[in-house]
Formats: C-alpha cells, sequence, structure tokens
C-alpha cells in the first residue's frame, strides 16, 4: 500500500501554528479552572462537585473526580493541565518520538474532560465541548518535526464547518431579526458581557449593522463549503472566517470561542498563504497511520447525529451526541434579547432595614453595574459567574440551583466567593441583610456620553431577591 497521499508537508507551518495555538488556550482554560474552582464547584462551593459525582454515575459524565474528589486534588489536576499546556506552548516536545507526543496531547484532554464533565451549569458552554473535539483531534496530528496527517487535517475542516455552518443555520431557523438583518440593532448592547468597544459597535449607522448580519451569514452559510474546495481557494475561505472572528472579538467577550475558531481555521492554511516548509518533516511510522486511520473512522461514524441535526428543523444548539464529546453540535445566539437586564446585589450593615437604609452594591469583574464604568476586555479568559448572572437576568431557572447559595456566601462574607468579585464594599465584613435588584440597562447615547461621561442607562424594573439574612442554621432566609 503506498502512503504518500496520507501527509502534506505544505500543511507543516499551519500545522505548529494551530499546536501552539491550541495549548495557549488549553492554558487560559487551565487557568480559569484553578482560580474560579473553589467557590463555584469546590467542596464548599455554589454547586459542590462531591454532592455531584453523588447522583451522576461515571457512565453519564466520566471524570477522574468519580474516583476521587477534595479540593485539592483538583487543584493538581488543573495545575498539571496547566503546565502540560505550557509545555506544549514552548514547544518542548516538538522532537520527542511520535508515542511521546500522542501521550502528551492526551494529557490536558483527559484532564480538561474530567472538568468540563462535572463543571455542571458553570460549564455548559458550547466552547468547551469545542475545545474537547478539536484537543481530541489535535493528539493526532503527531510531533512538530512529523509531516501533518492529511486525514487529522479533514477532520479539522469538519469541525470548523459545523462551527459555523451550525451557527449560521441556527440563525435563520431561530429569531426573525436574523432574516430582517436588524438582529445587530440590539446584539451589542444586549450581548452577555460587552467589551470596552461594543458602546461604539452599537453606535454604528443601522445600514452597516445591516452590512454586518449580511457578512456573518454570506461567512457562516456560503464561505464552509469552500473550506473543501481545493487550495488556494480554502485557504481565502479560512481567511474570511479568521477576518469575521477578529470582528467578534473586537465587540465582545466570548470567551475563547472566537480564538478557537481562528486557530481552528489556522489549519486551513497552506504553505500559499504560510509560506514556511520543514527542511525534511519526518513521515509518520506504520502504526501511527492506523491508529489515525481507526480515528478517523469513529469520528466518521459519530458525525451521522451532529450531521442529521444540522438538516433538522428541530436544530439543536451546543449539544453533546457523547459523553466524551467527540463529536459535537454547535451554534450561538438563535435568539437575540432586544433589552438588557442586569441583577444588581446590593446589602448592609445596618441593624436593622428602615426607609432610610443604605445598601451598597457588590462589584463584579466584567459583567454591567456601575454605569461610569467602561467595560473591560476579558476574553479568551473566562469570567464564569459573571457570564451565569447574564443569563440569571434572563429567567430564575437559570440560577435557581446556585444564586440563592451566593446570597448565603456574600452574606457570610466567604473569602473565596469574594475573590470572584471586583469590589467588596465591605471590605471582609459581613453584611445582614442582602437584596437584588433586577434592572433595564441600555447604552447611553453620544449626547450622554458626553454629558455625563456614563457608558450606561439603568433603571430598576424589579427584584431577584427581595431583602434576606442569614438565619441561625446559616441558609438565607427573607425578612418578613
Amino acid at each position: 500500500m503506498r502512503w504518500e497521499w496520507f501527509t502534506d508537508p505544505d500543511y507543516w507551518a499551519s500545522k505548529l501554528a494551530f499546536q501552539r495555538m491550541l495549548a495557549a488556550l488549553y492554558l487560559v482554560a487551565f487557568l480559569v479552572a484553578v482560580n474560579q474552582f473553589r467557590a463555584l464547584l469546590g467542596t464548599h462551593g455554589l454547586l459542590p462537585i462531591p454532592r455531584f459525582v453523588a447522583r451522576v454515575p461515571f457512565r453519564r459524565a466520566p471524570s477522574v473526580f468519580h474516583l476521587y474528589y477534595s479540593d485539592t486534588f483538583f487543584a493538581i489536576v488543573a495545575w498539571a493541565g496547566a503546565v502540560v499546556s505550557a509545555v506544549l506552548v514552548l514547544g518542548l516536545t516538538d522532537t520527542a518520538p511520535v508515542w511521546v507526543s500522542l501521550v502528551v496531547w492526551a494529557l490536558p484532554w483527559v484532564l480538561y474532560q474530567s472538568i468540563v464533565n462535572v463543571g455542571q451549569t458553570w460549564y455548559s458552554f458550547g466552547w468547551e465541548s469545542l475545545l474537547l473535539e478539536t484537543g481530541f483531534l489535535a493528539i493526532f496530528l503527531g510531533p512538530a518535526d512529523m509531516a501533518a496527517p492529511v486525514p487529522v487535517l479533514w477532520l479539522l475542516l469538519w469541525v470548523l464547518f459545523r462551527l459555523e455552518f451550525g451557527a449560521g443555520l441556527i440563525k435563520m431557523r431561530g429569531d426573525r431579526c436574523w432574516r430582517d438583518l436588524t438582529c445587530l440593532y440590539y446584539h451589542h448592547e444586549t450581548q452577555p458581557m460587552p467589551g470596552p468597544l461594543s458602546w461604539y459597535f452599537h453606535h454604528l449607522p443601522k445600514p452597516l449593522h445591516k452590512v454586518e448580519v449580511l457578512a456573518s451569514h454570506f461567512t457562516q452559510l456560503v464561505v464552509p463549503f469552500a473550506l473543501f474546495a481545493p487550495q488556494p481557494a480554502a485557504g481565502i475561505a479560512a481567511l474570511v472566517m479568521i477576518v469575521t472572528q477578529l470582528w467578534l472579538v473586537a465587540s465582545g467577550n466570548f470567551s475563547w470561542l472566537n480564538f478557537l475558531t481562528i486557530t481552528l481555521a489556522v489549519s486551513a492554511l497552506d504553505s500559499h498563504l504560510l509560506p514556511f516548509r520543514a527542511p525534511a518533516p519526518a513521515e509518520p511510522p506504520l502504526w501511527f497511520r492506523i491508529v489515525v486511520l481507526a480515528v478517523t473512522a469513529l469520528v466518521l461514524v459519530l458525525s451521522y447525529r451532529p450531521a442529521r441535526n444540522l438538516v433538522s428543523r428541530m436544530q439543536l444548539m451546543n449539544y453533546s451526541f457523547d459523553r466524551l464529546h467527540l463529536v459535537n453540535t454547535y451554534g450561538a445566539f438563535g435568539s437575540i434579547s432586544k433589552t438588557r437586564h442586569e441583577i444588581v446585589i446590593e446589602a448592609t450593615d445596618e441593624p436593622e432595614l428602615t426607609p432610610d437604609t443604605v445598601w451598597q452594591e457588590y462589584e463584579f469583574k466584567g459583567k454591567p453595574g456601575d454605569p461610569h464604568r467602561c467595560p473591560r476586555q476579558f476574553a479568551p479568559y473566562h469570567l464564569r459567574l459573571d457570564w451565569m448572572m447574564w443569563f440569571a437576568s434572563l429567567s430564575s431557572r437559570y440560577s435557581e440551583a446556585w444564586l440563592p447559595p451566593l446570597a448565603g456566601k456574600l452574606l457570610a462574607a466567604d473569602p473565596v466567593t469574594l475573590k470572584l468579585l471586583r469590589r467588596d464594599p465591605f471590605h471582609g465584613e459581613r453584611p445582614t441583610f442582602l437584596r437584588a435588584r433586577l434592572f433595564r440597562y441600555r447604552f447611553t447615547t453620544p449626547a450622554e456620553r458626553r454629558q455625563t461621561g456614563a457608558w450606561w442607562v439603568r433603571e430598576p424594573i424589579g427584584q431577584a431577591i427581595k431583602e434576606a439574612r442569614l438565619g441561625p442554621d446559616g441558609k438565607v432566609v427573607a425578612v418578613q
């Protein structure tokens, strides 16, 4: 059997760039876990892992934490993933034997899989599955000094196609504003976590907003098919996607979703667009070729349901059909919020509530709060609590499991929880009463901003948590 078709030296540079970029995103993901897990998932967190693994069996959520859990062990797992990711970013295994490359790339995938599968609400986003699916395929690219295996390159294109085309279809099947090209009249203002340029994007002329939507439809519904065309067409299609994703990076915070999409698109660039070639890339051994072909067959079989989902009128968004997130469905913003609501948590240290009680506001790191504070850029770093606060403002069903415990943690001045916030108005001391109010937020007009310096205008419209305090048993109780 002749194997000349199996590798393509023209993709050596794109393979190397892809591996470095993916390893960097792994590193970010593990650092997010290190910094936030105790408050969100730890033994005394808002949604404790021990409680989860006690009721959900291993077969439904494969994870090393089914074997053993402690906060120290989670920290070891997360830090181990960060260290291995840093090793890959630095290229310390570039010239390692093929089997070493397989093992080293498999480690962050196994470790992050273990975190995602017990992460519950905090790890329910599409970019988690995307990182795992992409990371699984990266295991079989081999070391940097080896020529790129063509079957794996095609599988990466298949991921990118489903990611973009699925997102395009969910929009066309979803909110009418995607079809009449008006969704971006609202999206920059109502997206989960605006960035420092979102105010400016929101105030672009409406005809330009329609151009933005048309460009999105073209990139997601037409361009993906060119990925499977001969070069340089496939590379040009990937560049179009990269430009579109950079536009999204500039206009908001979407964790590492955009950066990972760019990473996938880089894998489609060959020497026409990345004119760097390895002096003499090594050819893979026979056993490795057989493994790659077996993995390719597995992915093709598992692709049946995600492919069927693409053409289904009942298309699922960001869904995994297998427990290991090997082949998934993707999509975002099938519907667009026309108004922005935010939950603002306030507390007081006064001994009794009166009409003159002074309430002080907790400030979050990323989500809108103080109208005079400019939105910040955090992506690809992911502020999980801030993101879920946006969902909580849409419906209580998104937060009923964790928002009351969060109130309890704040009333108890829990130091681990307070680290997730930007500002604690009580400086580590316990408040006596807490409430959470629902506000309607909108961006200021240019005239309002010139006059007041504020980025937002807000008005109270209701309550998410009525005045509450800690009871004798440490639970949150409403004030009568």
